[in-house]
Formats: C-alpha cells, structure tokens, sequence
C-alpha cells in the first residue's frame, strides 16, 4: 500500500535477517515488501520497483534444489542488489564462479574497498564488516569488477555499474556491520533514485484513497480486540469509509482483566464508533474443550472468529469484506513470507488459522507494518497514549498463555496472575521499558507450604522481553525487588498458584509467547 514508483522489492531466499533488510530500507523512508524468491520475472515488472534486494539464505547455490530466482530476473532493468546468498546466485546465474571457501568466515571482518564505487561512496577505506557463508565467488561475470575483498575474501562485494547490480557478501542490514546503512543508503539514492519520501503520514493517505477504492459503496466487518493493531485498522478504515465501517468487538473469554469495559468506552465513548459487540465466551470454551496442541488452539479459536463475523455480517447488508489488524510478523511467523522458503514458526488466527472457505473477502492495511510503525500511524490517528502503547497481545488470547486444556477456572487464576504482573510494572514504572510482558499457566502442580498447611496447586511463569520488533527478542532484567514483589503477590492473592518462575529465555530460539 504505497506509491508503486517508490517501492523495493526484497526476494526471500530464506534468510533470517530478510526483514531486517525491510526495516532498514524503511528506516530509509523507502517502502519495502518481501516477495518471494521465485517470484516471475513479469510479476516483478508490474510492481514497477525502485529497486530489486536478493537476500542472503541457508543454502549453497550448488546444493540440489536450492532456491533460485526467475532466469529472467537479471534481463530486467531494474537496479539489483544481490546480499550474501543474493550475491552468489547472481555471480553464477551471470556466467561468473562460485566455490566453497578454504575458510569460512563468520563474524566480523575488516572489509578493503578496492574502488569507493557508488555503494561505498563517502565510506572509509576500511569497513567492519559481518560475514556468515561457506561459499564465495571466485570469478567475476562479465562486466563486472571488484569493489571489495576481505582476508579470506577475495571478491567480497562486486559491481556493473552500467547494469546497475550489485553483489555484496556480507550484510549490511545487521547492527554488526556499522557502515551498512550507508551501504543500503548509497544503493537507495545514489542507484536506484528513490526519493525517501515513505513515511506513516504518506501511509495514511495511499492506505485510505486504497481502501475506498477497493471497498467502494460496501460495508467492511471489523474484528477489533482492543489491541493497538486492531484500533489503528479501525481508526484507518474509519477514516476511509466511515458509517461503512461495521466494527466487532467478539467477547471471546480469552481477554484479559477489564479488556471488554476499556474497549467499549474508548471506541464507543471517545471514537464514537458503531461498536457491535458479541457475547462469544461460551462458544470459544465449547470450541476448545479437550485441546491441548497449541497449533489447534489457534486454528479453532479463528475458525470461531470467523464464524462470529459471518454471522454478524449477514444482519448487515451489503457487507462483503472482513477487516483485520494483521501485521507484518504475524504474516513472517505464520507462514514462508510470501511464499518464500523460510521456516513456519507458527500460526496466528488471524493468518494461518483461516478457513480456505470464507464468505467475507479480507482487508489487511497493516500486513506490511511492523509495530513501531503501526504505533507511529496510531499516534497520527488519535489513538489515546495509554491504548497506543499496551503491550502486543496475541488474537487467541489468553488460550495460548494457558498450557494445556483452556478451561473457565483456568482462565480466572491466569486472568489475575497476569493484573498483578502488569500493574506492578505500571507502579515501578518497568511497564514502558518492555516490548512485551505477561504471566503463563503452566500444566503443572507443585507442592508448597502456606500457613504450616500444605498446598498443591499451579505454577505461573512470568515472561518480559526488550525488543524493537517482535522479530527478536531478550528477557528483560527486572529488578530482583520487582520480580520478588509481584511473586509474593500472585502466590498470596491468587487462591490455586503456589509458586512463580521467571522466563529468561531470548528469541531465537524461543519464541515471545509460550505457544
């Protein structure tokens, strides 16, 4: 959803730093989307993109099916860039070599440039650089030169500049290589001529002309959970079309202490939004009685959502579309960006959890953001700081934060864990230093002492994480008074927990939520 003259298309090849790529070329005010690696040479051209970035990937260009792009890919005209991975596949695929390294190189290396050519332009003569790949090129294609080498590296970065592609094999989008942005920024602006002008503003106006045109005179069905994806795709689509706008808000009985209340006033009250609300917490119980996989969780907690908006849908008329605050991460971890041959992680309702069969088609303006930048198009919006900066909550809710069975019972002591967890860290001030914080019930009972009687009952873990954009993230160290004071308080206010542990688990390899 932004101004096809200034987009940049990035070619999965499986890499684990492909949205790093993204988010740097958006820092960059340039608009980036993902795409997969075999996507058609013709598909490519109708996107009309500023520029092409292949990225790195876990194969070896000579491994048997190791992914590769469309043959006709280097014929276009379009300024490419090749990372890592990107780099070799365009060495061979142009007639150049490719060989597995006598040393691999991983970690950093003191980068040469051999020419300050327009991808190193006012850089210095030596740049850290981070490595991470077995194989290298060893002959250049024809009209190509090189730009770059590293020790172990003869060509570390290689250049045409009358075709405009590039190849760089180490990465300029990770933190580790400290010139990469200006790396990035010289392929940018100084190749490909983007004019940096994408921003949440520029957002707002193509998303809103966007969805009226593909909305039309029909009305759009809202799930709205309260959460900040959610509210800014009401408040988006409000902005768009208005009365056409059919906002619900599904009472699952997976929300957390006083979601529903704090929900209904701010949409109802402050945005005067036609909220409708749905009383559904019987049916998501039903619906996950029995089951433990958490893969089936989320499945059957979306097939429900959907259930609940086809029926609300059919008491309004001309309704034909269903809307969602589906994010960028949510569509990475759901499935293979785009197709791509990245790893599933696992499935959101709100992607990977939808029927096939649906009577509603969807609307997702946020399925190319990430959450900073939904926040950052919240705040142009209106949304209200307190509800702008909550903490992510996943659509299933709390049935993921439950191990095991959901049940009501269990549902109540996670529900007041979790209010105690949250409102310590609001009073210490921790709440705002967090990406994302809230407690777990485990399917575990252990056995304690209170009042010289002994208990069994269940554990409750609490889990706080840093982050910038839920790709990756690192248990956040709360002060040992902190994390002893909300302890205390769960095991002596919440009647069935007897004991509490802490998360110290980062991501990777472990996953922000416990399902």
């Amino acid at each position: 959803m932004a101004n096809p003259q200034e987009t940049v298309l990035i070619l999965d090849f499986g890499s684990q730093y492909a949205q790093l790529i993204a988010r740097r070329v958006r820092e960059l005010k340039v608009f980036s989307k993902i795409v997969p690696h075999n996507i058609p040479a013709a598909e490519i051209s109708k996107e009309s993109p500023k520029g092409v970035i292949l990225s790195g990937g876990p194969a070896s260009v000579w491994a048997p099916g190791a992914p590769k792009p469309d043959s006709q890919l280097f014929n276009l005209t379009v300024p490419t860039l090749g990372i890592c991975y990107g780099m070799q596949l365009m060495g061979q695929m142009l007639g150049g070599e490719v060989s597995k390294a006598a040393n691999r190189e991983f970690g950093k290396a003191d980068l040469e440039v051999d020419e300050p050519d327009s991808l190193f332009d006012g850089l210095p003569k030596t740049l850290v650089s981070w490595m991470s790949h077995g194989d290298y090129v060893t002959r250049l294609p024809a009209g190509f030169k090189k730009i770059a080498h590293t020790a172990n590296t003869p060509i570390a970065a290689m250049a045409h500049p009358a075709a405009k592609k590039f190849g760089v094999q180490f990465h300029p989008e990770v933190m580790h290589t400290p010139e990469g942005t200006e790396v990035l920024r010289n392929f940018l602006f100084k190749v490909c001529g983007c004019r940096g002008d994408w921003s949440a503003q520029s957002f707002i106006e193509t998303t809103v002309e966007e969805i009226r045109k593909t909305v039309g005179k029909s009305k759009v069905v809202l799930g709205l959970s309260g959460g900040v994806d959610s509210s800014v795709a009401a408040l988006l689509l409000h902005q768009a079309i208005g009365r056409q706008l059919v906002p619900i808000f599904v009472d699952t009985g997976l929300l957390r202490k006083g979601e529903k209340s704090q929900v209904v006033e701010t949409f109802q009250g402050h945005f005067h939004l036609p909220l409708v609300v749905v009383e559904a917490e019987s049916r998501f119980l039903k619906a996950l009685e029995g089951i433990v996989d958490p893969e089936e969780k989320r499945r059957r907690i979306g097939r429900v959502f959907v259930e609940c908006f086809d029926e609300e849908a059919a008491k309004h008329p001309d309704v034909q579309f269903l809307a969602q605050g589906t994010l960028y991460p949510d569509v990475i971890e759901s499935r293979s960006p785009f197709g791509g041959p990245s790893a599933t992680i696992k499935t959101h309702h709100n992607v990977g959890g939808l029927p096939k069969e649906m009577k509603l088609k969807l609307i997702e303006p946020l399925k190319f953001l990430f959450k900073d930048e939904v926040r950052e198009i919240g705040k142009l919006l209106g949304l209200p700081e307190k509800m702008l900066n909550r903490h992510p909550f996943p659509g299933p809710g709390l049935a993921i934060r439950i191990l095991g069975e959901v049940t009501r019972e269990r549902l109540d002591l996670l529900r007041e864990a979790d209010h105690r967890f949250i409102e310590e860290l609001e009073r210490s001030g921790w709440y705002s230093k967090v990406w994302q914080a809230f407690a777990v019930l485990l399917p575990l009972k252990t056995v304690g002492v209170m009042g010289d009687e002994r208990t069994y009952e269940n554990v409750a873990a609490l889990r706080a994480v840093v982050s910038t954009d839920g790709m990756t993230a690192d248990w956040a160290r709360l002060p040992a008074e902190l994390v002893e004071k909300v302890s205390n308080r769960i095991v002596n206010e919440v009647r069935g927990i007897n004991r509490v542990v802490l998360d110290v688990t980062s991501k990777p390899p472990g996953t922000i939520e416990w399902e």
